[in-house]
């Protein structure tokens, strides 16, 4: 390695530990800056109008997705975040999300989650619970 090289490495490694330093934690965003909320599963079920056990198990489901980054859910997925909710659990989980498949709101997933059978949103249950239950 020539001169020329370990200065200009140097120099970006500063660089690197002078951004690091000027971090809280190393979590990325400058010292002194407010880290965003998390949404409760109760806060956001509150911003939307739901009318039916079939439109909750929806709008949890698209929580568990977009709030909770999972890729598909399963019932157990499900009734953890009703209880999250602290909301009553459905007379009938599968009920439920079956009348979601039928409304084309929801899908079978390709794979089984936990040796169980999982779903995830369609792009209509998406859309739906974005603008009909706004």
């Amino acid at each position: 390695m020539d001169t020329e090289d370990f200065d200009e490495r140097l120099s970006r490694l500063e660089e690197r530990v002078l951004k690091l330093e000027n971090t809280s934690g190393g979590l990325g965003r400058p010292i002194g800056t407010a880290q965003a909320k998390r949404t409760s599963t109760k806060e956001f079920l509150m911003t939307k109008s739901v009318g039916s056990e079939v439109q909750k198990v929806l709008a949890l489901a698209y929580f568990l997705e977009r709030h909770e980054g999972l890729a598909v859910f399963n019932v157990s997925d499900l009734e953890n975040v009703f209880r999250s909710a602290r909301e009553k659990l459905p007379k009938n989980m599968n009920d439920a999300v079956n009348k979601n498949i039928a409304r084309g709101f929801m899908m079978e997933a390709a794979e089984k989650k936990d040796s169980k059978k999982a779903w995830n949103l369609t792009s209509s249950g998406e859309r739906f619970v974005d603008s009909d239950m706004a």
